[in-house]
């Protein structure tokens, strides 16, 4: 259970029931107040090398852009909501290379106002619409600590239109089993083989823990999705990836293994990684390979053309091997 050392907040969370119970919970612990939660200025100062420090830290204030993007994924909108950043450190996580050192996890309390807005869209659609209310966060660990995913799937069962959808690299899924939710979830299990989620994924579930998790949202007749991301080409990625196809073959149930689709998404790494990382965790592998990759733009890199074909053909032929009746979305 994340306990944050230091709570920065935003005066206004006292006007939404999320935040006075927030500030009820951790009432012993020290809060600075804050003008806003996207520039918090002594913690934008800080070095590198106390960036895991940073994650100890509890953002709390309210989100103030709700605007929706298209996607044509899983969703057809990546939605902003209830959290963003996490207390994990994974090496490669996307949102330091779009915040720097602000992936630490903020939860906004206004969450009335964001759920209605997806109700709104929703039902006036001419077409059944999926959001994603998780691009950016991971609401099964945020749940531990709002409540907020059970919360949302008791109001959104009862909706004429629409779905939800998130990934996770957590296994606490325990308190969503018994919910009524009516089909509407759709539910992306993050994966990678044990030896990268241990030299690469810090703070995350493990993966034995992530595949009984698929196991239990599939007897609890959630719709489940694999995520095979991100694939990092390690000198022996071929032989880890394929223990990983094979585990998850003799370890997912039967009713998992009926409805699972397939994601897979290549790494894309950047220079505001590779500085941090090397402070900060200076004993890490290094995952950013220069003979591999290549610039991409505006400080980011992603493998090599080449790279990439012989991972698309890889991870096309040995999920077909194993997984011949289930749908791959997309490998990108």
């Amino acid at each position: 259970m994340f306990k944050p050392e230091i709570i920065y907040y935003e005066k206004q969370i006292e006007n939404y029931e999320l935040g006075k119970q927030l500030m009820d919970k951790y009432k012993n612990v020290p809060k600075i107040q804050i003008e806003n939660h996207n520039n918090i200025e002594e913690m934008r100062k800080k070095s590198n090398k106390e960036f895991p420090q940073m994650k100890k830290n509890l953002i709390i204030g309210t989100r103030k852009t709700h605007k929706f993007v298209e996607n044509h994924k899983v969703s057809d909108y990546l939605v902003p909501y209830t959290s963003s950043g996490c207390t994990a450190s994974c090496l490669y996580c996307y949102l330091i290379c779009n915040y720097n050192k602000c992936a630490y996890l903020r939860l906004f309390v206004n969450r009335e106002e964001m759920f209605e807005k997806i109700i709104k869209t929703a039902e006036t659609s001419e077409k059944e619409l999926t959001f994603e209310i998780g691009s950016n966060s991971d609401l099964i660990l945020e749940n531990t600590i709002t409540n907020n995913l059970i919360w949302t799937i008791e109001n959104f069962k009862n909706t004429k239109k629409g779905r939800l959808t998130f990934p996770t690299k957590f296994d606490m899924v325990d308190p969503i089993l018994p919910l009524e939710h009516n089909r509407r979830i759709i539910i992306r299990m993050s994966v990678n083989p044990e030896e990268i989620i241990n030299k690469v994924e810090f703070g995350t579930s493990r993966l034995k823990g992530r595949i009984e998790a698929i196991n239990k949202l599939a007897e609890a007749d959630y719709k489940i999705g694999i995520l095979i991301a991100p694939v990092i080409f390690i000198e022996n990625w071929k032989k880890l990836y394929l223990e990983l196809i094979q585990q998850l073959y003799s370890q997912l149930n039967k009713k998992a293994k009926e409805q699972i689709f397939f994601e897979t998404i290549f790494m894309t790494y950047s220079y505001i990684h590779t500085k941090i990382n090397e402070e900060a965790f200076p004993n890490a592998i290094q995952i950013f390979n220069k003979e591999l990759m290549t610039g991409r733009g505006r400080g980011k890199y992603w493998y090599k053309p080449q790279i990439r074909e012989e991972g698309d053909k890889f991870f096309r032929e040995k999920l077909k091997e194993y997984f011949p009746e289930n749908q791959i979305l997309y490998i990108v």
